[in-house]
């Protein structure tokens, strides 16, 4: 099929890159156990008779004989609101530590957002958006039309281009998502991205937001974004480091070999806490290790969404 070059120049690197993550994705459900999954995205519904011709697509009433209405916004399958963690410990590992093809967090997790937009576009349903750190930095009501959507693709470029060197990026996630979960007025899948790295100790207050999100019967997946190997296995050289917390900009000189045990500990116990929590609050708790593709990302979205139906 050839290129056309109006619409390459319409839309975003990151529309290209969502399209072909989505692409790949649907190819490779069709070669594998999951192939009976509805991944062909209509446009159209079967006209009911005795309501409102006003909708009906005659261009199709020609090549087809049947009667089907154009979907619009109102008539939306789903609405669903992304969220995702903009704090300075999703921009970790920091751009000139990155090798080569590997990425941040906040880029995997705009990444795998923008991926899920896209489905989300095909599929006819509404999508919002909320960027959070130590405050709401972007809220936006979920809706379907195509201007709204270049609008978030905008908003998610940003996030993934800005620099956190201020070290002022702190997380605080329990006061944002009390917010967004109070904007969220219709039933809704609530998708979260993030590290749950919570500035404060005081982690009830963060899990009594996550249960806010259940609020008005929203159905809630979060997606643990992790460095897996630094992060949560502490893979690091038998040698002396310089730790930084990337949030507060404090420093800590000690040799890897020292801190390990107790490290794992108490990585592995909040870990576990939080995904006892989210067991009882019924939030699907999915890891998302940013070594590991979209596949994590986008099966589980689409199991879920079949669950809704």
């Amino acid at each position: 099929m050839p290129i056309n070059q109006q619409e390459t120049h319409q839309i975003s690197h990151l529309e290209l890159l969502a399209r072909q993550v989505v692409e790949g994705f649907i190819t490779g459900l069709h070669k594998s156990p999951f192939h009976g999954f509805s991944v062909e995205f209509a446009e159209h519904r079967l006209y009911n008779s005795g309501e409102s011709t006003r909708h009906i697509d005659w261009k199709l009433y020609g090549r087809t004989d049947k009667l089907f209405v154009k979907r619009y916004e109102e008539e939306t399958n789903l609405r669903c609101q992304i969220i995702i963690d903009n704090s300075s410990s999703m921009h970790f590992p920091r751009k000139e530590l990155l090798e080569k093809g590997v990425m941040n967090k906040i880029t995997f997790s705009v990444h795998a957002a923008a991926a899920l937009m896209h489905m989300l576009k095909m599929q006819r349903d509404a999508v919002g958006l909320s960027l959070f750190s130590d405050h709401l930095e972007e809220n936006t009501p979920a809706r379907s039309s195509s201007l709204h959507h270049k609008l978030l693709f905008m908003k998610l470029e940003e996030a993934m281009d800005s620099e956190r060197n201020d070290n002022g990026k702190k997380t605080s996630a329990a006061k944002a998502l009390h917010q967004i979960a109070e904007s969220i007025h219709k039933r809704s899948l609530v998708i979260l991205f993030s590290d749950m790295m919570e500035t404060s100790d005081d982690h009830e207050d963060l899990y009594s937001a996550l249960q806010h999100l259940k609020y008005n019967k929203h159905e809630v997946i979060l997606f643990h974004v992790t460095d897996k190997k630094r992060e949560e296995e502490f893979a690091f050289e038998n040698r002396p480091y310089e730790f930084i917390d990337v949030e507060t900009g404090e420093s800590v000189k000690v040799h890897s070999s020292q801190v390990k045990e107790i490290y794992l500990e108490r990585v592995q116990k909040a870990k576990q806490d939080l995904m006892l929590r989210c067991a009882q609050y019924k939030i699907d708790f999915v890891e998302a290790d940013i070594h590991q593709g979209y596949r994590q990302v986008l099966l589980p979205y689409l199991i879920k969404r079949q669950k809704m139906r």
